[in-house]
């Protein structure tokens, strides 16, 4: 119907694995043209050594030094087209020649997600703080973000690991500031572009773990964003206040999202007058919403207030048992130092029993999943605290036992005195007697791939 082949589409049926793009662009500003280069590559899969190329849609932007986009005209096109061009790139590696194109441009590329490939391009703190800036395109700004916080982070986890502080630019700190500024357009694409890639996610961009200086760097970010950007998250925070009663239409949900997203980093800031502004909160909220959102971030601050807010929402939603699901995973997902320490005290709990397997996993299994930096505590004391509940819950439910075990998959790839901890856990988990079938195969495959590895 279309009048395209999509033979070669089809590969995408017949051919595993994920293509890696890889583009490079040069000016030639004598004759005002920008040649921008695709290569494509797909790694080797069982019984699929070789790959023959994909037929990959390109969807593609170019932004002027203003972050305006130009207007496009390939080579050979009579007449240039103004937003977004789609390359259909077969080949192995292609050329695409745009001419009259006035400046060096930045190329936007991969806009929409247009196919899902792992895209290679050294857009370097200045390109990617100008596309989350200024792109046109959402994916795109987001991208932008996530990957200019994630090269920041990782630079920082390097200095702090050489005994230095982290630095985090100014061209970040404005990028941010230009995001929240434009929020007004969607608030709910500005609360996810404002926040910053997970701990874990950013473990699974290192060789080596290490969790101590990801959550030293993580928190340090978030504080620093929060002190340079007090006035304009605080004006938001106000801005996009909800009033009347509770909707749950998009809309109103965005304005809500990006609303707690602006008073989390408030929160990062030793501040009585904004501590006020979030008991506020949370004693007027209409919502779940709200309500969780300031109780979470109470749960994650060491204050006098802490207390009392962790009581009175207990107090009173104490008859609602996924509600107190809630209250229990908050806690134990708190990144404060004395959180295992909590997590005991939390299973002494009247409202904790651990046979109720939502119950479990509210608690047990927000503290090992879900807590990062506390989970992986160098000294091992919570990978000897998953070990003691793995056993336990095995005997009453081996599925619910299983997958808590697998909270220990990545643990190979931390330093040695952490993966001495896990081992001894992982092996005391197998060696208890009667261990389920479900249990001891997610054990023994850890153990299999540390063996492999060594």
């Amino acid at each position: 119907a279309s009048g395209v082949d999509l033979t070669q589409f089809r590969r995408w049926y017949d051919q595993a694995g994920t293509p890696v793009v890889d583009a490079t662009g040069s000016y030639d500003a004598g004759r005002r043209r920008y040649t921008l280069t695709l290569r494509q590559t797909c790694p080797p899969t069982p019984g699929q050594p070789d790959k023959l190329p994909f037929h990959i849609p390109v969807a593609v932007g170019l932004l002027d030094a203003s972050g305006r986009d130009m207007p496009l005209q390939l080579e050979g096109e009579s007449s240039p087209a103004a937003g977004t061009r789609v390359l259909s790139f077969t080949k192995a590696e292609q050329a695409y020649t745009f001419v009259n194109v006035p400046q060096v441009p930045l190329p936007s590329l991969l806009r929409g997600f247009s196919a899902p490939v792992n895209l290679r391009y050294d857009y370097g703190e200045t390109g990617l703080a100008m596309l989350m800036a200024h792109d046109s395109d959402a994916f795109n700004r987001w991208e932008a973000s996530q990957r200019l916080a994630l090269d920041l982070m990782l630079r920082g986890i390097g200095a702090v690991r050489a005994g230095q502080q982290p630095v985090f630019p100014e061209s970040f700190v404005e990028a941010f500031r230009r995001t929240l500024q434009n929020a007004k357009e969607d608030p709910a694409f500005a609360a996810e572009a404002l926040g910053l890639p997970s701990e874990a996610y950013v473990a699974e961009q290192m060789d080596v773990v290490d969790a101590d200086a990801i959550h030293a760097v993580r928190v340090g970010l978030r504080k620093h964003l929060a002190a340079s950007l007090s006035t304009e998250l605080l004006s938001a925070y106000r801005i996009f206040a909800t009033s009347g009663d509770y909707s749950p239409d998009a809309a109103s949900a965005g304005r809500r999202s990006l609303r707690n997203l602006c008073l989390g980093y408030l929160m990062e800031l030793d501040d009585g007058a904004i501590r006020s502004l979030c008991l506020k909160q949370f004693v007027s909220a209409g919502n779940m919403t709200d309500a969780m959102a300031a109780l979470t971030a109470f749960a994650n601050t060491d204050c006098v207030e802490r207390a009392t807010v962790l009581e009175k929402f207990y107090a009173k939603w104490k008859d609602e048992p996924l509600v107190v699901d809630k209250w229990f995973a908050v806690q134990a997902a708190s990144r404060l130092p004395g959180t295992l320490g909590e997590v005991k005290k939390l299973m002494q709990h009247p409202a904790f029993t651990i046979k109720n397997p939502n119950r479990a996993r509210s608690v047990i299994g927000s503290f090992c999943s879900g807590n990062h930096v506390r989970f992986h505590a160098a000294d091992g004391s919570g990978y000897a605290f998953a070990a003691d509940q793995v056993i336990a819950l095995d005997a009453l439910n081996p599925q619910v036992a299983a997958r808590l075990a697998r909270s220990f998959d990545r643990w190979r790839k931390f330093e040695p005195a952490r993966q001495q901890h896990s081992r001894s856990a992982l092996e005391r988990i197998r060696a208890t007697a009667a261990l389920s079938k479900d249990t001891m195969e997610v054990v023994t495959k850890a153990l299999a791939g540390q063996q492999a590895a060594a």
